[in-house]
């Protein structure tokens, strides 16, 4: 009887204190679900700075901005420059990417005016219809072709595009300039793009000035489940490298075609393997090499400035193979692998990279090779072998 009057006791004293601890929890739950989830606003603002080592007395300090800000739901401004020191010399060169406003008015409708850095073509290594990324690279701090897209100078410009769910439409008006950065006559391109069964095809026409009209054309389809093909070409009158090199006066134009077609292929574990084929109609074939090579040595250099100015082919064919390897080994760690191989003169590159990601610090380790004969493509650059080592601390 004992026993039990306790346990009654228990009983009437505990079930109070039970109900109104389940009580407390649910005006906690209660509270918890009433209360504003509160999350850190991402920052407008993307910078890096980046030092760099190479092999003999080279040295470069980077700076890179970017700011992207809605000012209201149909309103934004972005901007993206960046400004590279480089020693010997202490020389700094600034590159002024992106400085334009865009205006959305509907969800399928878009106009950015200002400066933009505007990037055409499908392919990896080498873009027949980049149209603008001529003469847009004012420093080269890597003969990455990512790096070589994105670190370019914007051209000024008046962008439309209209998207709808099968395909888009593009226009784009560039005044002409004359002056610091880039100079060039008015420009006008025109793209559209429209989904044809597995397929989107995109076409380009291009004018630049007074010149013949330049057409373009992009293709990727999926082949299985881990390949992709894709071609990219643009055809129109001009005249060769060497004669627009040279100044011959008339230029002989005539129809030329620029074309890359490549794979891509990728591996369960984030392996990327590319393969492409480049053709450039303007490049120099194997007489016209041979003739260049041969010929006067200031108009050798300055085909070659001029060839790499303008991002093309001295020669008229070559291959090209790319490999990434994201979180290789261990997490964070990306190797990268690239090679060009001319099928003008037999001459090569090979250029690799070991990038760590630690926070918001990028350790990097670059090597590149070249081999050939004397003033062969690549032969020519056999001052450039070595190595470079950079870090890069993001804030």
């Amino acid at each position: 009887m004992r026993a039990l009057r306790h346990a009654l006791l228990a009983g009437c004293v505990l079930a109070p204190l039970a109900a109104a601890a389940q009580d407390l929890d649910a005006a906690a739950l209660a509270l918890a679900d009433q209360a504003p989830v509160v999350t850190p606003a991402a920052s407008d603002w993307r910078s890096f700075v980046e030092v760099g080592a190479g092999s003999g007395a080279s040295r470069r300090l980077s700076l890179d901005l970017q700011y992207e800000h809605a000012v209201s739901a149909q309103w934004s401004v972005s901007l993206a420059d960046r400004l590279d020191f480089n020693w010997p010399g202490r020389h700094g060169i600034n590159t002024l990417k992106d400085a334009f406003a865009s205006w959305r008015p509907d969800a399928g409708t878009m106009l950015d005016a200002g400066r933009i850095n505007l990037r055409n073509g499908v392919a990896l290594g080498y873009n027949p219809t980049d149209y603008f990324g001529r003469a847009a690279v004012r420093s080269v701090v890597s003969i990455d072709p990512a790096s070589l897209k994105e670190n370019r100078q914007g051209s000024t410009m008046l962008r439309g595009q209209k998207v709808w769910d099968s395909g888009s439409f593009t226009a784009v008006w560039a005044p002409a300039q004359d002056g610091v950065g880039l100079a060039h006559p008015a420009r006008l391109l025109l793209a559209a793009s429209q989904k044809i069964g597995p397929l989107a095809p995109q076409v380009l026409a291009y004018r630049e000035g007074s010149q013949p009209a330049q057409f373009g054309l992009n293709v990727t389809s999926l082949l299985g489940d881990a390949t992709v093909a894709y071609v990219e070409w643009s055809g129109g009158r001009s005249a060769s490298q060497l004669a627009a090199t040279a100044g011959i006066v008339p230029l002989a134009q005539s129809w030329r075609n620029q074309v890359s077609a490549g794979l891509t292929y990728t591996a369960p574990n984030r392996l990327s393997l590319t393969a492409e084929y480049h053709h450039d109609g303007r490049g120099a074939d194997d007489a016209t090499w041979d003739q260049v090579r041969r010929g006067p040595l200031p108009l050798y250099g300055l085909y070659r400035r001029q060839a790499q100015t303008l991002q093309v082919l001295p020669t008229r064919r070559e291959l090209f193979f790319h490999a990434r390897w994201q979180d290789a080994f261990i997490p964070r760690l990306d190797l990268s692998a690239m090679l060009n191989a001319d099928l003008i003169d037999a001459s090569r590159r090979l250029w690799l990279e070991g990038r760590y990601h630690a926070g918001r610090f990028d350790y990097a380790l670059q090597w590149q090779r070249h081999r050939g004969e004397a003033l062969s493509n690549y032969g020519a650059l056999s001052a450039s072998n070595g190595w470079q080592v950079t870090v890069r601390s993001y804030f």
